[in-house]
């Protein structure tokens, strides 16, 4: 990537360990992508007990099961064409 968005970072206070959220951004992608390959995001949760960093991409070979701290990963499917 040459240009755009290459992080974003949540904050806003405290989270306890036992409850859940959802943080979402919304984006486009353009270029020439290879729908064979899934895009990965990789995380790094910071908590009051230590750090989770979700930074594996899996080599040649391996899925994200191999891994304890897999990045997540969006794979893209063929369009049914235009929305109206």
């Amino acid at each position: 990537m040459t240009e755009g968005v290459t992080e974003i970072s949540w904050s806003g206070g405290k989270l306890p360990d036992d409850w859940y959220d959802e943080f979402v951004f919304q984006g486009f992608l353009a270029g020439d992508l290879d729908p064979a390959k899934p895009m990965y995001f990789p995380v790094v949760q910071e908590c009051e007990k230590g750090v989770h960093r979700w930074i594996e991409i899996p080599a040649a070979g391996k899925s994200s099961s191999d891994y304890p701290e897999p990045a997540p990963a969006l794979k893209l499917l063929p369009g049914a064409g235009p929305r109206h």
